[in-house]
Parts: C-alpha cells; sequence; structure tokens
C-alpha cells in the first residue's frame, strides 16, 4: 500500500471510526498479511503514515464466502470469479486468517 493511499485510508477512519470495513482483492498471501496488517496494527515497514498507528479495522478478502455471499452472483462471475480460479484462493485466505490472528495476539 502506498504512501498516499495509507494516508486516504487513515483519514476515512479518522472521519467514520468504525464503520470502516476493508475489502482486500490481494493476488497473494504475502500481500495480503502486508495490507491486513498495515490496516489493523500500522505499517510494518514503518515507512508510511500509518507507521505506529494501530487503526484495529475489521479486514476481508472478497474471496471469503461471508463477502461472495453479499455480491450480486452475476457480479461476482463477471469482477471475481476468473480471478478466483487462476489464483491461490487457499493460500491467500490462510494469509488473512494469519495477519487476524496476528492481530489478535498484540491487541
Amino acid at each position: 500500500m502506498g504512501l498516499e493511499d495509507q494516508a486516504a485510508v487513515k483519514r476515512v477512519a479518522d472521519e467514520h471510526g468504525n464503520g470502516v470495513v476493508v475489502l482486500l482483492g490481494t493476488p497473494d498471501a504475502e500481500s495480503t498479511q502486508t495490507l491486513a496488517q498495515t490496516v489493523v496494527a500500522g505499517d510494518p515497514s514503518y515507512a508510511g503514515p500509518l507507521a505506529g498507528v494501530p487503526l484495529g479495522l475489521p479486514v476481508f478478502h472478497v474471496f471469503e464466502p461471508e463477502v461472495r455471499d453479499q455480491v450480486p452472483v452475476e457480479v461476482y462471475e463477471a469482477q471475481v470469479a476468473l480471478m478466483e480460479m487462476s489464483l491461490d484462493r487457499d493460500a491467500i485466505l490462510a494469509g488473512l486468517r494469519e495477519a487476524r490472528r496476528a492481530a489478535a495476539t498484540t491487541s
């Protein structure tokens, strides 16, 4: 997540507080973990506006059943299905689970 994106997420979280949920469409487990950690516990590289700023935002991935069930089937098929078939869905979701576990142990 770039510095401008971090600043935008921080601004939205400051303005809307607990009403903000992060939805990822990341392509691999590593980027999923890094982005989830950034919006939950702060920028792990300590380089951006979220360095040391734990927003504690809930994070989901578009591949999760809870998300998929909220999207009309035709929209999911048109916008996400091909990505889901071509990427390692299980590894991505495992990366998100790991980020959530890490966040829970540091809270």
